[in-house]
């Protein structure tokens, strides 16, 4: 036996193994990734849990250029930071620590969606890789936000409602998920969305209303008590806050942005985050139809370069990309390729089979997708990450009509799409972490340049580095609140958010570069590169030169 047959005998075996190794190789390398984007914001709460159990938002925090309280600045709920609280206090809170903590939840999306996927397709275990090796996945397991572990709690829920709606109707598998639902919806409000999903799929399979609804009742009533506790705590009900919140600063950043232009950047992520249906399209699609939609994928992509769909300020925001607007809409005309797979796999897959199951898949992927696009304040990955399973479905059971091809050469023939479709993912969350870093960098930088200062040191912007730059004792600059003395130094990161017009007189003493080292980028205006918000650009992820994270250190000098 030949060894490429041996692995897929191995694999085929112990497919769960097999999904855990592969789980761990991807993930482990980037434990020691510094704490990124909104990974703070959880931390604190967190911390805060340790000392007030009972009060995970009350204390205040900048983020929005002065001092908020907490329970106005996060739109999320604190299941994450509680779950973060247990390994604090006991392991530390090292990125290390907290990076292989939130493994759990990765793994739990991976083996979830197996067992999920053995509902619905033959091949469950391609359904699971594809999965994991997505850039959207990657990149945001790789923090210690919310996002993953709302998706394990997603897909373990639907795991144990539909088993419990088997016949014999299990009555305990029904109240796990009921709890599963909960917990979901408690990491982060989107997982509300499952319980009219969840219902939709037991009317479609029952054909009637049974016992099975009383338990589809018990998140509400959770999430009920939470509201009524989170406004008894904080003046205002969480839940009703957040839903307000996003709706309000959606408002502000629409502006200028056309509708049909949220929509082809929502399409351009979803192909970006989720791959294997771009690199999988020869398997997936027949001549005819590849050439239908890599067609429609260049006449989007011609429309934006000549200007006739208005992406906003993305467009022009930096010279890099006026002068290169053509390598990026090349970009975007392959994700739109990708984002289009996704829609037509749901669609063509409901079309032919008109079950439960299809309906099913296509109301995930519709419901994230409108979401992600119309409901949130922006476009952004992590909104898009939940479907990213029902994507890695809906293309095993396009599949399980394909012969498959585990006999000698042929077996690379379905290997090869998952290898690219990791390679790049892989490549993408490095980039991402090498991001990360430089904030970590740039904060040890400045306190071995300050450390015998004098006067305070100070500094605009948010994220891991606002983490860095408080954990050696510096403090966010805030409008109006606190006067900078002359002697007093600034540091203003150029690739950071909320900046504002610093009001004291302020000299250049020094510029601090740090090289990225890649040649893709997450977060990068000069590129296009907006996975954790659009306003960033129109790309989840852009190939490219990665430009210098660049700092200014300010000394005060006057009024």
């Amino acid at each position: 036996m030949t060894l490429s047959r041996l692995s897929f005998a191995w694999i085929s075996r112990w497919p769960r193994a097999a999904l855990l190794l592969l789980t761990l190789i991807c993930l482990v390398p980037f434990s020691s990734k510094a704490y990124h984007a909104d990974d703070p914001l959880f931390i604190r709460a967190a911390q805060q849990i340790t000392r007030h159990p009972l009060d995970p938002y009350g204390f205040q925090i900048d983020w929005f250029e002065y001092q908020m309280p907490m329970s106005r600045v996060t739109q999320n709920p604190p299941l994450a930071s509680y779950y973060m609280a247990l390994v604090g206090p006991t392991a530390g809170w090292s990125e290390r620590v907290l990076h292989l903590s939130f493994l759990l939840p990765a793994l739990g999306v991976v083996l979830g969606t197996y067992h999920l996927a053995q509902r619905f397709t033959q091949q469950p275990l391609l359904a699971a890789a594809a999965t994991l090796l997505t850039p959207g996945f990657l990149v945001s397991a790789t923090g210690v936000m919310c996002d993953v572990m709302m998706l394990a709690l997603w897909v373990l829920a639907a795991v144990f409602w539909m088993e419990g709606l088997d016949e014999p109707v299990k009555p305990l598998s029904l109240a796990i998920s009921s709890l599963l639902i909960t917990a979901c919806a408690l990491t982060k409000y989107f997982g509300i969305s499952l319980l009219p999903l969840l219902m939709v799929y037991s009317l479609g399979r029952k054909r009637h209303l049974g016992s099975w609804i009383g338990f589809l009742s018990i998140p509400i009533l959770f999430l009920g008590a939470y509201e009524l506790w989170s406004r008894a705590l904080y003046g205002r009900g969480l839940l009703s806050y957040g839903i307000l919140y996003t709706r309000g600063v959606q408002t502000q950043e629409h502006h200028g942005l056309s509708a049909l232009g949220y929509v082809l950047v929502g399409l351009a992520f979803a192909g970006g985050c989720t791959l294997p249906a771009l690199t999988f399209v020869p398997w997936l699609w027949s001549r005819k139809q590849i050439l239908v939609g890599g067609a429609l994928a260049a006449l989007l992509g011609f429309f934006l370069f000549n200007g006739w769909v208005d992406l906003g300020a993305a467009n022009v925001r930096h010279d890099w990309i006026a002068n290169h607007w053509g390598w990026v809409n090349i970009q975007l005309a392959f994700f739109f390729a990708g984002g289009i797979s996704v829609w037509a796999l749901a669609i063509a897959d409901f079309w032919k089979k008109r079950d439960v199951n299809s309906l099913f898949l296509l109301l995930w992927i519709a419901g994230t997708f409108f979401f992600a696009v119309v409901v949130n304040w922006a476009v952004n990955a992590r909104s898009l990450l939940p479907l990213i399973p029902a994507a890695a479905i809906l293309l095993a059971r396009r599949l399980d009509k394909v012969e498959r091809p585990f006999a000698g050469r042929r077996g690379l023939a379905w290997v090869a799409p998952l290898i690219v479709s990791g390679v790049v993912s892989l490549w993408v969350a490095s980039g991402d972490a090498a991001l990360a870093n430089t904030a970590r960098m740039a904060a040890n930088y400045v306190h071995q340049r300050t450390r015998n200062e004098s006067g305070a040191v100070e500094f605009q912007g948010h994220w891991g580095f606002q983490y860095y730059m408080e954990s050696f004792g510096a403090r966010p600059l805030e409008q109006g609140e606190y006067e900078s003395h002359p002697g007093d130094i600034i540091v203003v990161p150029v690739n950071n958010t909320n900046p504002f017009k610093i009001a004291e007189e302020t000299i250049l003493e020094r510029t601090v570069e740090i090289p990225v080292h890649s040649w893709v980028a997450t977060i990068s205006p000069e590129v296009g590169a907006g996975f954790y918000s659009s306003v960033w650009g129109p790309l989840p992820f852009a190939t490219g030169p990665v430009p210098n994270e660049r700092y200014y250190m300010l000394r005060v000098v006057g009024r």
